[in-house]
């Protein structure tokens, strides 16, 4: 998205479910690896970072979630119905039920600039996700809309790569429009 960067890590990501949880687990090829933000909601997309953007369920104009990562763990997590309106932050109680997993310790600073993987895996709990909005149950044949992210705003080489193309001239990964289909087998 916008100009092609040059450094563009190898970012691999696999999504599960089960009765109870969505699994998402990110595997990143990557350098220039920095992670900073502490605070959960906070600008954690400034750093190395991988984001899942999700309807759950395949009707956008019931809004979408955002859960962002960074590579040392902290997390953001937003529910909103339109892009950047009225953003509904999740609460912290919910925030505490998603088990992320993390390689890379919670703080990595200096920037790490050697060919390094990390990787990030979490599961969120559906009970979680119906709080905020209606959610299709993950079975066989349903179909959610998504878009999964790479990104690193504030390192020495950022960068903004997607799964689903996102036919924008800037970065802006909140165009749901843009979402791809993950049909759930």
């Amino acid at each position: 998205m916008g100009e092609r960067p040059k450094h563009r890590p190898r970012t691999q990501a696999k999504a599960l479910y089960d009765d109870r949880y969505v699994y998402v687990i990110f595997r990143v090829e990557d350098r220039y690896v920095r992670a900073v933000a502490q605070e959960y909601h906070g600008p954690v997309w400034k750093d190395s970072c991988v984001e899942f953007f999700f309807r759950p369920g395949d009707d956008l104009s019931l809004g979408y979630f955002n859960l962002e990562v960074n590579c040392g763990g902290t997390a953001l997590f937003h529910y909103q119905k339109v892009p950047r309106e009225n953003v509904r932050i999740v609460d912290m109680a919910d925030m505490q039920q998603i088990e992320i997993a993390h390689s890379m310790p919670r703080i990595v600073e200096p920037e790490i600039i050697r060919p390094t993987i990390w990787t990030i895996e979490y599961r969120i709990p559906l009970a979680v996700l119906e709080k905020y909005c209606k959610v299709a149950q993950p079975r066989r044949g349903v179909i959610w809309r998504a878009n999964f992210y790479k990104c690193a705003d504030e390192t020495s080489h950022p960068h903004w790569l997607t799964w689903s193309a996102v036919d924008n001239p800037t970065p802006d990964f909140h165009l749901p429009q843009f979402f791809g289909i993950l049909e759930f087998m």
